[in-house]
């Protein structure tokens, strides 16, 4: 009895554990694996130093999705992707759909990946709906989160992405090695 009784409670603890998992927020630094670009060459939020990044889950499903990654583009192109980088990660559709449409979208200059089955590049940010833009300031940290939002929400998500844009790249790091002596 008192053996049932350890593990059920070694489960509901585990259990427990998995529900409380930490997702990031605003003010944290954000995971940093977002797949590979259409080369092969790993995406990561690190590799964007300086700039504003947008990463922004969808899926081809996704009405809003498939309005917003153009809107997306548009936006990067205007502003310059030496400012703004904008990272489209498929999170929900098989390779071949994923294919097409970023054929479909190969006059867009923005960054397309795919997301394995596994779930393993949305999964620490906690994704609960799409589309699910992730707005990330040139300090590396989350500075907004917008989860299954539409067009109504647009003027304040831009307002937000100008204050990001107007904000100050940090300094380049300038540690130095240290000295033999």
């Amino acid at each position: 009895m008192k053996q049932t009784i350890r593990i059920a409670l070694a489960v509901a603890a585990l259990a427990l554990a998995t529900l409380c998992q930490a997702h990031p927020d605003t003010g944290d630094i954000p995971p940093d694996f977002l797949g590979h670009d259409r080369h092969g060459a790993d995406v990561r939020v690190s590799g964007f130093h300086g700039k504003v990044v947008i990463v922004s889950f969808w899926a081809s499903w996704c009405r809003y999705c498939l309005k917003e990654m153009p809107i997306l583009a548009a936006i990067q192109k205007k502003v310059g992707s030496d400012q703004l980088q904008v990272v489209g990660v498929d999170h929900d559709d098989d390779m071949d759909l994923f294919r097409k449409t970023r054929y479909r979208w190969k006059d867009l200059d923005v960054i397309l990946t795919y997301e394995p089955s596994d779930n393993s590049i949305s999964k620490p940010y906690g994704i609960k709906g799409l589309p699910y833009m992730v707005m990330i300031g040139r300090d590396g940290r989350i500075a907004h989160i917008h989860v299954g939002y539409g067009e109504d929400e647009l003027d304040g998500i831009l307002a937000e992405l100008q204050d990001l844009l107007n904000a100050p790249a940090p300094a380049p790091s300038t540690a130095t090695a240290p000295s033999g002596a």
